[in-house]
């Protein structure tokens, strides 16, 4: 008797204390579970949402290159780099296609030729080769250790 009495005591006061805070139970059942401050954050982009590794792109040493980044995100390409090392020739070749060279720059490539993501359709821009050519040194630098596949989250500090 007791036991039934408390479920129905129970059952009756968990909609009124969801009604109290402003919440319904569904609140709970359906919305996704929060991260906590130890997880790293992972930002969502409008082709992909989950990464392995993130590294942080110094403006200030390549202010040339992460001017094209950030501007070539802006406008719709990918922040995430799926390493494909083995793809990066012919995603230049891709990329490049009738994007003609010109004297005193190189053909920077967002995504990167090494990035899965890159290839047909990436964002072309003309960049002086100290900057762009330091920029893939040290992004070939951070990333050399992954493995291709790794998803990389760059973000432009």
């Amino acid at each position: 008797m007791k036991t039934k009495l408390l479920k129905a005591v129970a059952a009756l006061a968990v909609p009124v204390v969801f009604s109290l805070s402003g919440c319904s139970a569904s609140d709970f059942t359906t919305s996704p579970p929060q991260k906590t401050q130890d997880e790293p954050k992972q930002e969502q982009t409008s082709t992909s949402t989950e990464y392995d590794v993130k590294i942080d792109f110094p403006e200030d040493r390549y202010p040339l290159t992460a001017k094209h980044i950030k501007d070539a995100i802006a406008d719709g390409q990918d922040k995430i780099c799926t390493i494909d090392r083995a793809g990066a020739d012919e995603n230049r070749k891709l990329s490049l296609k009738g994007v003609p060279t010109k004297p005193g720059y190189d053909r920077d490539e967002w995504p990167m030729a090494m990035c899965e993501e890159g290839g047909q359709g990436a964002d072309i821009e003309y960049i002086p080769p100290s900057d762009n050519r330091g920029a893939g040194s040290w992004v070939g630098n951070q990333l050399e250790q992954y493995e291709d596949g790794t998803k990389v989250y760059i973000e432009v500090q």
